[in-house]
């Protein structure tokens, strides 16, 4: 178990005996007379001992040096007399403005070190550098202000520059910087060394980098505004107020000479001004000869101390902070495509990375008229600026945005406490960069506002910068002005909202005449609402498939940029949409799959006795004739027959979901989604991938749905159906050579009726005479089949008297059981007695009701208005007779799944859409789709079965 384990050691934990051992990874330990090293990875002599050799580690030899040279060398190897005492290390040491000399000039070790005092005087002015070991000309502030290399009193010293008490310096500066997500406020060494300096060599003399080291020491005090403060910013400020003389750079106001430029000034309205008052002089398109897809961005970069490093590019990544592949960091540029990273960076990394804070003026570069190359400044907006009462906050609207100009992404510097050297306290990270992308509104030629940087920072409280990190995030959005697309939006659902309220009034008025009721009460409330939340589903879709198709093809299509995608936050709306109409689709469907599960059927059985048979009658022993029985198995094939199509549909369901699916994931088809300017339907894996739109996800998926939906739909009507199979047509044709009438009531006055009745007088029948009445119907040598004489209608939409609905009820109430015959041979002789007689009587009166038996029911039949077709409705009220209309089609097919597929197609997308939308997943979404029609199919064979056996009296086994 110990065979590849070792003990964990760091330097630390070695003490001062002992050094760590980067070959062993451990400690190990110093020799007689030594002690650990600075960097810990080796020993070296205590003081008053010099090196007689070494090979590094703890090869090396001590040897203690005599009484009167007691100290030794600065490279360690020998021994020499120091006049002026010696350091905690054991070497020489000096006074201020004396250099160390240990050896002549041409290399000789003095016996006694010498410490050689620096010229002061004019013609010199030198004085000893940092390390002390040489005479350097002393720093130009010291010799304007006192003609020496000292700065004494009255003169002030700060910052390492003498400054004359004579001269009108700048207020005393604050050193402090607040860090207010942690509530801690610090003195920074960083400012404490180099505020005040600053701001004085940028007030007295204009000095540059100065200036720029001020102005950076604002930004990292987050702009902080305040007339009452004399912080980094109050201090820029009384600067910038009081140089006005000195004039602006390339003619803008907020840019003072010698200054860098920080604020675009603090009036209310200024940043709506800024951002929307100039087009940026450049046209965008994504396709065509013009094509000009890459934003390029340029940054002005400066070290802490005011110095211009370079101008970088932004296609390098400097604002990601998450690591990626160059090709994927620079698609963050290409005009069109949002773009979006996150990632968590531990603290150590960034401690690592970023030793040095940087600061940047963004620009984004453009060609002129004329060939030459201009910048336009890129405003900065910081969510954590700290400023006067005027900006209470930076929120949505842009009058009260404060913008800004300079920035940074780490700040490892301010957060430092009393000294430099050690690590920061606090740390401040830029958590969140967007670059908003604004398009100008009514353009044709691709153009935008300038870019808009936004920024919002992290304080960080740097305790175990090994376990800690910090969640950062940088994008790009594009973005237009949707106002009108809402107001267009709203303006079409009022009006299509509208007209759903009056459709849905016919059909409750259709509804009212077909049940045969002129009272408002509230079941036709509810009624009323259902229809209402059908039709108003029908609306949302038509809104959202509107709109999710008009930005696939407006936004992929166009060659200069003049629409371009709502941002996440602004397709919420677009979502409740969809949500609305999945939710009152559903209710929809549930109330059509209730009714449906309820319907009222019979098979009326046309065929009479042939003969007459001789029958044994019980309990008398004696033989009778009576009519021959009629075979009931014809009705039981009928019934057979009509639950087997009662879920059929116009469109195969397990084949339009594959083959949406098909054509999203494979074809590549769901690319389109992407929110990005490409319309191709392939990506490269190693290119950027661009999140996803939701509005264009839903436009790709319904536009696949109803494309092959529609391609389905042709091809069952124009070929399946009139060349291979046709079952609702079959079962029409079935009914009338098995001598099976069907009468159905939807309503309690209002259904259907198929006249089955066989034009050959019997169905029950052997082979061959089956055959001569097929071919006799062919050569037609027998009568027509439809319900009027020399017709061929044989479907009706059927309107019935109220009296004739009154009779079918006292004869129903006893054929209708509350369960169909669970086992037909345990069942008592007189419930079966009664339900055949029932039965049969039900027969009899619906036949002969057909037959115009009954003068006080009769009935007549009509062809219905066109508008009345159109409206779905009647507008006869059949009260004495009852009316029967012509159906050119076959519209009893509106109690099967059959005559509502444009419902169920609609509620199969909203739920596909609803789970692809919440999941982000075309599989999982098809998977579910394809669930729930399987199950509900399922609900409504297994319970239509059990209604078919309850109303017609067919044995529920016989239903398979």
């Amino acid at each position: 178990a110990r065979g590849f384990s070792l003990p964990l050691q760091r330097p630390g934990d070695c003490g001062d005996t002992r050094y760590f051992d980067v070959s062993r990874l451990a400690c190990g330990p110093c020799g007689a007379h030594q002690r650990q090293s600075a960097g810990g990875s080796s020993c070296v002599c205590q003081p008053g001992y010099r090196m007689v050799s070494t090979n590094g580690g703890s090869s090396i030899i001590c040897e203690k040096c005599p009484g009167n040279m007691s100290g030794v060398t600065q490279d360690g190897w020998n021994c020499i007399t120091c006049p002026k005492g010696l350091t905690s290390e054991g070497k020489c040491k000096c006074l201020n403005n004396e250099i160390l000399v240990e050896r002549s000039m041409n290399g000789i070790l003095l016996n006694e070190a010498l410490c050689e005092h620096c010229n002061a005087s004019e013609q010199s002015f030198s004085a000893s550098d940092v390390s002390g070991n040489r005479c350097v000309r002393c720093e130009q502030t010291f010799i304007n202000v006192s003609k020496s290399c000292d700065c004494n009193s009255p003169n002030i010293l700060t910052g390492g520059l003498c400054f004359s008490a004579s001269e009108s310096l700048p207020p005393k500066g604050v050193a402090t910087v607040r860090f207010a997500q942690l509530g801690i406020t610090l003195t920074s060494a960083w400012f404490l060394k180099n505020l005040q300096s600053s701001a004085s060599a940028c007030w007295l003399y204009s000095n540059l980098t100065a200036c720029q080291a001020l102005g950076n020491m604002c930004v990292m005090n987050m702009n902080s505004l305040s007339v009452s403060s004399t912080d980094a910013c109050g201090l820029f400020q009384y600067i910038y107020v009081n140089t006005a003389r000195l004039g602006i750079v390339h003619s803008i106001a907020f840019w003072r000479h010698n200054l860098p430029w920080l604020y675009y000034g603090d009036q209310p309205g200024l940043a709506s001004q800024v951002l929307e008052a100039n087009h940026f002089p450049t046209i965008f398109s994504f396709k065509g000869t013009d094509k000009d897809v890459k934003l390029q961005f340029i940054a002005a970069s400066f070290d802490a101390v005011g110095n211009f490093l370079k101008w970088q590019n932004l296609e390098g990544g400097i604002l990601q902070l998450c690591p990626d592949t160059q090709t994927k960091l620079n698609a963050a540029y290409a005009f069109g495509t949002t773009y979006q990273q996150s990632c968590k960076i531990p603290v150590s990394k960034i401690l690592l990375d970023f030793a040095n804070t940087i600061f940047y003026d963004l620009f984004l570069e453009y060609n002129g008229d004329n060939g030459q190359q201009y910048l336009w400044a890129v405003p900065v907006l910081n969510l954590n600026l700290q400023y006067s009462e005027m900006f209470i906050n930076q929120g949505s609207n842009m009058n009260n945005w404060l913008l800004t100009r300079r920035f940074f992404l780490v700040d490892t510097l301010s957060g430092k406490e009393n000294d430099l050297g050690k690590p920061p306290r606090v740390i401040r990270i830029a958590s969140k960069v967007t670059i908003s992308i604004r398009l100008v509104s009514h353009t044709q030629r691709g153009t935008i506002y300038p870019p808009l940087l936004t920024i919002a920072y992290t304080d960080v409280l740097v305790q175990n910068p090994e376990t800690q990190s910090v969640m950062v995030s940088f994008s790009v959005n594009y973005e237009m002005n949707q106002s009108e697309a809402r107001i267009q939006t709203d303006i079409t659902l009022g009006v299509l909202g509208g007209l759903a309220v009056l459709w849905s009034l016919l059909k409750t008025a259709g509804w009212k005449r077909r049940t045969g009721s002129s009272i408002i009460d509230l079941q036709t409330v509810l009624k009323f609402l259902m229809f209402y939340a059908g039709d108003l589903a029908n609306v949302f879709f038509i809104i959202t498939v509107g709109t999710g198709i008009y930005w696939l093809v407006f936004f992929k299509a166009q060659q200069f940029v003049s629409v371009l995608l709502p941002l996440p936050s602004q397709e919420e709306g677009f979502v409740t949409y969809i949500a609305c109409a999945f939710s009152l689709k559903a209710l929809q469907f549930l109330e059509l799959l209730v009714s449906q599960l309820t319907i009222d059927i019979f098979f009326i059985d046309w065929e009479r006795p042939k003969g007459k048979v001789l029958k044994a009658v019980e309990g008398e022993g004696v033989i009778r004739s009576a009519a021959s029985p009629v075979s009931i198995w014809r009705t039981y094939f009928i019934a057979n027959e009509w639950n087997e199509i009662q879920t059929v549909r116009k469109i195969n369901p397990l084949f339009q979901v594959l083959a949406v699916l098909f054509f999203l994931e494979v074809v590549g088809f769901s690319n389109l989604a992407l929110m990005d300017s490409s319309s191709s339907l392939t990506r490269s894996s190693e290119s950027y991938i661009a999140p996803w739109s939701r509005i264009l996800r839903f436009g790709v998926s319904a536009a696949l749905w109803l494309a092959i939906a529609f391609l389905q739909i042709m091809f069952f009507s124009v070929f399946y159906e009139r060349f291979v199979e046709d079952k609702i047509s079959q079962f029409v044709d079935l009914c009338c050579m098995s001598n099976i009438s069907v009468f159905l009531l939807s309503h309690s006055c209002f259904g259907y009726y198929i006249h089955g009745r066989s034009v050959h007088g019997h169905a029950d029948t052997n082979m061959e005479e089956m055959n001569v009445n097929l071919k006799r119907e062919a050569e037609n040598l027998c009568s027509q089949r439809g319900l009027l004489p020399n017709t061929d209608g044989q479907t009706f939409q059927i309107s019935i008297s109220r009296k004739m609905r009154l009779h079918y009820d006292r004869i129903h109430v006893t054929l209708t059981r509350e369960r169909g015959p669970a086992r037909l041979l345990d069942s008592s002789a007189n419930t079966f007695e009664q339900s055949t007689r029932a039965y049969n009587t039900m027969n009899k009166f619906l036949s002969s009701f057909i037959d115009h038996v009954h003068k006080e029911m009769d009935y007549i039949v009509k062809d219905k208005f066109l508008l009345e077709r159109i409206l779905g409705m009647e507008f006869m009220e059949p009260i004495e007779k009852s009316i029967f209309y012509n159906d050119e089609g076959h519209s009893f097919s509106d109690v099967l799944y059959y005559g509502n597929e444009t419902t169920l197609l609609i509620f199969d997308i909203l739920f596909f859409s609803v789970v692809d939308l919440a999941s982000q997943n075309f599989v999982l979404a098809a998977i579910l789709t394809y669930l729930q029609q399987e199950i509900f199919r399922f609900i409504r064979n297994t319970l239509g079965q059990k209604n078919l056996a309850s109303k017609t009296l067919v044995d529920e086994r016989f239903l398979i």
